[in-house]
């Protein structure tokens, strides 16, 4: 046992990692997913670290994928992992987790995440308890749409106070889905007393308050995933303090 951020705190070595379930961009009749790249260089940052990532999605099943460069060795050993490449077929639901069986939680982004991650009261439910128990919640791009409704034993907001990076309304009018999405991710966090913290759009940037981490675009993924890490310390059960 030993403490991060003043929590004490016994590692199991494992990670959720979130993935939408949402497959249509509004009525643009365009397809989205998870953002491939924002699940596979946290995954590659986490499992470097010595932990192993399990996945899920809000519907299960087979979650849809966008993004993918297959050119990128990344995505591509992500996909090509017999673990993850089982998990992918048949993704379990938050209903079937147990968040005690869990060091951290990190929520994939893409823009499927702003359909389906908000008002998903069991997936705010594990989030809030494996940072109450003393765990890490990590996010990137569009998947800290799944803190929105965290909400804490006490009442507040996981947000409240904290600062945060997200996908930023400027990235989004460059993104030209301002009126796709059903509502603007920075505003959405801001309302629930975050601090938002954006810097120029798509590039590298990632905040750490605490043991919340959120990274701001795709070019933050890995950065988001080696500070997930970075905060848990080793997955075995030396101190990082």
């Amino acid at each position: 046992m030993f403490k991060i951020a003043g929590v004490t705190v016994t590692h199991t070595g494992k990670i959720l990692l979130v993935l939408t379930s949402h497959d249509r961009l509004g009525d643009t009749g365009r397809s989205t997913g998870f953002y491939l790249p924002e699940a596979a260089h946290p995954w590659h940052e986490l499992t470097a670290a010595g932990y192993s990532v399990d996945l899920i999605s809000p519907a299960g099943g087979r979650p849809p994928i966008d993004g993918a460069d297959l050119d990128d060795p990344v995505q591509r050993a992500f996909l090509d992992d017999p673990a993850m490449s089982e998990q992918l077929a048949d993704t379990r639901r938050p209903e079937a987790v147990d968040a005690a069986a869990y060091d951290a939680i990190f929520f994939a982004g893409g823009h499927g995440t702003m359909w389906d991650f908000r008002g998903n009261a069991t997936l705010a439910g594990l989030a809030g308890d494996i940072y109450e128990a003393g765990g890490v919640v990590g996010a990137v791009c569009h998947g800290p749409a799944g803190l929105v409704d965290v909400t804490l034993a006490d009442g507040s907001p996981l947000v409240a106070g904290k600062r945060v990076a997200a996908f930023t309304n400027a990235e989004e009018r460059a993104a030209g889905l301002t009126d796709v999405v059903p509502f603007l991710l920075a505003d959405a966090l801001t309302e629930r007393g975050a601090k938002h913290e954006p810097a120029p759009e798509f590039t590298e940037h990632v905040v750490v308050d605490g043991r919340l981490v959120t990274g701001q675009n795709p070019a933050s993924a890995a950065a988001a995933g080696r500070a997930v890490a970075e905060v848990l310390g080793p997955a075995e059960s030396t101190p990082n303090l």
